[in-house]
């Protein structure tokens, strides 16, 4: 029985440096880490794989804006924003990994599945959004825009103009978590939770109904981590091992850690709040869920990660007393 992994590929690794952010420069990025998930395979790893989307909204409600703005073409909303990235994402991570599994000669197939992924709309992230998301814009430009959609909500971001703010609420349920778990059982990869997943609340009747959120892609991975009953969490970022006391002279980067010990770095304030400790926090919350480990590097390093011999390896506390003994 092959060991399930899931690995989290961040969307702004995506996005090529020095305005290559094309989306054929895209795919160009995508090819690369196809590259990396293939080795995982062919060292007898099933995988799952999730990915970020941050960049690619941003672009997407960009070019709804313009349209609308230049020839009156509907608005696209927020949560349809999410859905077609993750289409389009998706679309060419599975051709990426369908090409490289051909050329390698691994016979695996690839199939990507737009994930709803259900948020409570009791979630407190609702009263209070501070998700910038989008372009920025002038003072007089929120206000018209206020106009047109009343529920929408600015704020100033870092001084360079207002930004739209939405909720990012915690998931709580993989909404095709099984139809997932059939496709790995199939011996398929799986591309799922783009994006963190489309977000979705019950109605009264049950059923589901797109909200304007995003989600943290990583709370998201984790969360169907432990739907999926995989064993390793991997989040990919730009570094290959975490680091604390990061940037400063006694900066130590992290090998083998414990839950407690991330816990008591987290008390420390180690972890800056706009990028890695969210990737922590959705370590720790699988961990408590009967994960083992969790592995974060960079996307270059993953084979190498898997044999422990790269990335940052949060351990479980059953893992740590196996170690030990």
């Amino acid at each position: 029985m092959e060991k399930l992994v899931i690995v989290a590929i961040g969307g702004n690794s995506l996005v090529r440096e020095n305005g290559r952010d094309s989306v054929n420069d895209q795919y160009e990025a995508v090819c690369e880490t196809a590259g990396h998930i293939a080795d995982m395979v062919e060292e007898g790893y099933s995988v799952v794989v999730t990915h970020g989307n941050g960049p690619q909204v941003g672009f997407g409600l960009r070019r709804s804006e313009i349209a609308n703005e230049i020839v009156g073409m509907p608005a696209m909303p927020l949560v349809n924003c999410v859905a077609d990235t993750q289409g389009g994402i998706g679309y060419q991570i599975q051709q990426a990994l369908t090409n490289v599994f051909v050329k390698r000669g691994i016979n695996k197939k690839v199939a990507t599945v737009i994930t709803q992924v259900e948020v409570s709309k009791d979630d407190p992230n609702f009263l209070n959004p501070t998700k910038p998301v989008g372009s920025f814009f002038t003072l007089n430009q929120a206000e018209e825009m206020k106009k047109e959609h009343p529920d929408w909500i600015f704020m100033e971001d870092s001084g360079r103009g207002y930004r739209r703010v939405v909720p990012s609420p915690k998931p709580i349920d993989i909404v095709e978590k099984d139809a997932i778990k059939s496709l790995i059982e199939s011996s398929f990869v799986v591309i799922a939770v783009g994006g963190g997943g489309v977000p979705v609340v019950k109605t009264a009747d049950d059923s589901y109904m797109g909200v304007d959120a995003v989600i943290d892609k990583d709370f998201a991975t984790g969360l169907l981590a432990e739907q999926i009953s995989a064993e390793t969490l991997i989040i990919t970022t730009g570094v290959s091992r975490v680091c604390i006391n990061f940037g400063k002279p006694n900066q130590k980067a992290l090998d083998k850690i414990s839950v407690n010990e991330t816990k008591q770095y987290v008390l420390e304030d180690h972890f800056a709040k706009g990028s890695m400790l969210p990737k922590i926090e959705a370590s720790l919350n699988f961990l408590e869920n009967n994960g083992k480990r969790v592995i974060i590097t960079d996307p270059k390093s993953l084979k190498d990660a898997l044999n422990e011999q790269a990335g940052t390896h949060i351990l479980a506390q059953s893992e740590c007393l196996q170690i030990a003994q």
